[in-house]
């Protein structure tokens, strides 16, 4: 709550009585409001716009942008922060120089391995952050019934979350769309709970459309980053929906949905990213790269400008964000041209926190031992590792470069092995709840030998292993377990490569270079082994995500998707 000394002192300032925090001069402000570039000076006071305009005024400190152009920072309006693998500390010392000054983020990966102290962490690490990452609660943990995720969290739940994350501007995605369509009575007491505390609803319903469609958004679910196409984007607009229109490391839709954007429709379109690998993050950027994206595709910069500051503070109610006029927060990125959206400096709060594409002061790592030893073996792993079947038809999951969809083929388990067309695959329930192995095997790898391991794997994040035998698999586990999550190559006995994500087997409390370094050894290790994949953990991540086609493993066995169902590993 804001002191009633800052509101009058900021009268004060926009009147001239006092001099300013912070004055911006001979510069091009952005109007969000009104699609306009003016001409005019901008003053700040306690953190936030006191007045534009006013003539020569008095100011602790002028900033002549010499003609440069001064917008909202940008806002990601859907991310998940686990998925760039870093912290959020470490997050913001990337993502900020970029022009980010607002997220609103899913922590829905670390709740589902330490369910509701995963909030309390995230809160705690996004505190005092050179920008501002509002976290929602997680609405589906865990996303099936199909697999051992670490909590699980129900209504009540969801009610001690958004206790604990007090300024949550939303439930998180609703993925049990089939969940909310047929009036399931704790997915919709989850929503209720939602609306009671007036928080947004988001969704995420890929493909739904007529009736089905209006009885999603009939719940009150009011925006959807999974739209695959134009059309669909269209008939979510005409309903009510803010589009968020991703454009992350794995999924790209931007361009796709762009042509849907018209100017009686602007005001419901965002752009996200969703999930942003470090690598993607340190070489290309974040909300600066996809705006660049979309000046090349020959959409007007202001209206793009629009969706990542304005559009996602209103679709969240967010106030006194997204926009350069009087109380709202001096959250600033000053632009050399907007064309390339080359961002000079950065503002928060009015404080310049990042300059040339750098951040002005390091940030401090806050306390995570809450979130480590997040990985627990069973004690038997060597015994279950003896059941694969040696022969016999079996059915396999087939993966594809760049996808994580699956086929859902079949071999004889002969044919598994180093240099041969299939490996082991095998997903191990690693909280510590259920002491699962499920076992599988996989084609498209193709591995001369070793074995390849990671704690990232969608959604219940299990500890999931493909290699050429059992051995190698054995041991490539035992790796990752030792640095407390992460991801590792292995060959033989011999560790080629491994990253440790200690924080909840999902993030590392290094900075993005230290991470793209190590993503960089591992792909190169994995090709040593023969793998043909261009990014072979983030296809090892989605082997295990039992609500993608066609086929996958979890620790309770063989998924196949478009029977939502169980099946045996060998095959009929």
């Amino acid at each position: 709550m804001e002191s009633v000394e800052s509101i009058a002192r900021r009268i004060r300032v926009a009147r001239g009585d006092e001099p300013a925090d912070l004055l911006f001069v001979n510069g091009r402000v952005i109007s969000t409001f009104t699609s306009e570039v003016i001409e005019t000076e901008v003053a700040v006071a306690g953190g936030r716009i006191a007045a534009l305009g006013g003539g020569a005024r008095k100011a602790k400190e002028t900033v002549d942008l010499k003609g440069a152009y001064l917008a909202p920072s940008f806002t990601d309006a859907h991310i998940h922060v686990e998925s760039s693998m870093l912290t959020p500390e470490g997050f913001a010392e990337a993502a900020v120089p970029h022009g980010t000054g607002l997220c609103v983020s899913d922590p829905h990966e670390i709740a589902n391995v330490l369910g509701l102290d995963a909030l309390d962490y995230m809160k705690r690490a996004a505190d005092t952050l050179p920008l501002d990452i509002l976290f929602t609660v997680p609405s589906c943990v865990p996303a099936t019934s199909m697999e051992t995720s670490g909590a699980a969290l129900g209504p009540e739940e969801i009610e001690r979350g958004f206790g604990i994350l007090e300024d949550a501007p939303a439930l998180s995605e609703m993925m049990n769309f089939p969940g909310v369509i047929f009036q399931d009575p704790g997915v919709l007491a989850k929503i209720a709970g939602a609306h009671a505390r007036g928080a947004a609803i988001d969704g995420h319903s890929p493909g739904l459309s007529g009736a089905d469609l209006d009885g999603y958004i009939s719940a009150g679910i009011s925006t959807d980053h999974e739209c695959l196409t134009a059309a669909e984007s269209s008939e979510k607009m005409r309903r009510g929906m803010y589009i968020f229109m991703r454009e992350g490391s794995a999924a790209k839709n931007f361009l796709d949905l762009l042509p849907a954007v018209n100017p009686g429709n602007l005001h419901r379109a965002c752009i996200v990213s969703d999930d942003l690998h470090p690598d993607d993050l340190l070489s290309e950027g974040h909300m600066d790269r996809v705006l660049r994206k979309g000046v090349a595709s020959g959409r007007d910069p202001l209206d793009l400008i629009r969706m990542v500051t304005l559009n996602p503070a209103t679709a969240y109610g967010l106030k006194w964000r997204g926009g350069i006029a009087p109380a709202y927060f001096a959250d600033l990125v000053v632009l050399e041209e907007l064309g390339g959206f080359n961002v000079r400096e950065v503002y928060h709060r009015g404080v310049r926190v990042a300059s040339g594409g750098k951040l002005l002061a390091p940030v401090s790592r806050k306390d995570a031992s809450a979130a480590l030893s997040s990985v627990h073996l069973p004690s038997d792993l060597h015994a279950r590792f003896g059941a694969w079947p040696l022969s016999g038809r079996v059915r396999v999951i087939g993966v594809e470069p760049s996808q994580i969809t699956t086929r859902s083929e079949t071999f004889d388990a002969s044919e598994a092995g180093p240099g041969k067309h299939i490996q082991f695959a095998a997903v191990i329930e690693r909280h510590g709840r259920s002491g699962n192995v499920g076992l599988g095997f996989v084609s498209g790898f193709d591995l001369q030998a070793g074995a390849l391991a990671s704690t990232v794997s969608h959604d219940s994040h299990n500890l999931v292993v493909v290699g050429c035998t059992p051995s190698e698999i054995e041991f490539a586990a035992r790796t990752v377990a030792s640095m407390g999550g992460g991801l590792a190559a292995v060959r033989g006995s011999e560790v080629l490569a491994k990253l440790p994500l200690e924080v909840a087997g999902l993030m590392s409390r290094g900075t993005a270079a230290q991470l793209a370094s190590g993503l960089r050894e591992l792909h190169a290790a994995a090709k040593s082994l023969g793998c043909p994949l261009p990014s072979p953990f983030m296809t090892l991540a989605f082997i295990a995500l039992p609500v993608i086609p066609s086929l996958k493993l979890t620790d309770k066995g063989l998924v196949d998707v478009g029977r939502f169902a169980i099946v045996p590993l060998e095959a009929e």
